[in-house]
């Protein structure tokens, strides 16, 4: 059953995608191409919001993406020390942030920017807490040849290699992994859409 309204997500990050559909929502992929190094000066959370708006209005305006259309801009940051963590460089920089995060606490910031389908954007940052476990060198080091802390913002995942490297955190998981669903419900709301108008299936009955 396709869904009422569909969506489209400005993200390539798989971890987004997967959370969608676990959540019963099938959106379509269209990745946004925007340089996140192309913003500079912002505060973490403000950092997060502007390139979710970035990447929101980058799809919007391709040509291939109807003007009534939903679209999703994601972007998520890890406040350390007042400091904005995105994706690390590579290997090295990867090992030295862990290093620095081990035991310790950061705030991850999740942009989420929203256009509707007639034409209001409406955005807003979801932020948790997360708490890094004492992680040893020889951990560090197997974590960083799985490759996983090169491509995702912080250098962690709480879905993946990197969970048992999290012992707790303070706010909704979902927007840990990059997309808060009861965000994205509240911002659905504020312009007149209903989270089951994006389900593309009815939920399954629950086994007797």
């Amino acid at each position: 059953m396709a869904a009422r309204q569909p969506l489209v997500l400005a993200s390539a990050s798989p971890a987004r995608l997967a959370t969608l559909r676990a959540a019963g929502i099938e959106p379509e992929v269209i990745v946004s191409g925007v340089d996140e190094e192309q913003v500079t000066g912002l505060a973490p959370a403000d950092l997060a919001l502007e390139l979710a708006r970035l990447k929101c209005a980058a799809v919007v305006a391709r040509e291939d993406v109807a003007d009534d259309a939903l679209v999703l801009g994601c972007d998520s940051v890890l406040e350390l020390d007042g400091e904005a963590y995105g994706k690390p460089a590579d290997a090295a920089e990867a090992t030295a942030r862990w290093r620095v995060m081990r035991g310790r606490s950061g705030v991850l910031h999740s942009g989420h920017s929203l256009r509707a389908p007639d034409g209001r954007v409406v955005s807003r940052t979801a932020s948790t807490v997360v708490h890094f476990a004492e992680v040893d060198d020889d951990e560090i080091e197997a974590y960083v040849a799985t490759g996983e802390p090169l491509v995702v913002a912080g250098a962690f995942t709480v879905d993946g290699y990197g969970g048992a490297f999290v012992r707790g955190i303070e706010g909704d998981h979902h927007a840990v992994v990059g997309l808060s669903l009861p965000l994205l419900r509240e911002l659905l709301r504020e312009v007149g859409l209903r989270w089951p108008d994006l389900w593309s299936a009815p939920p399954s009955a629950p086994a007797s």
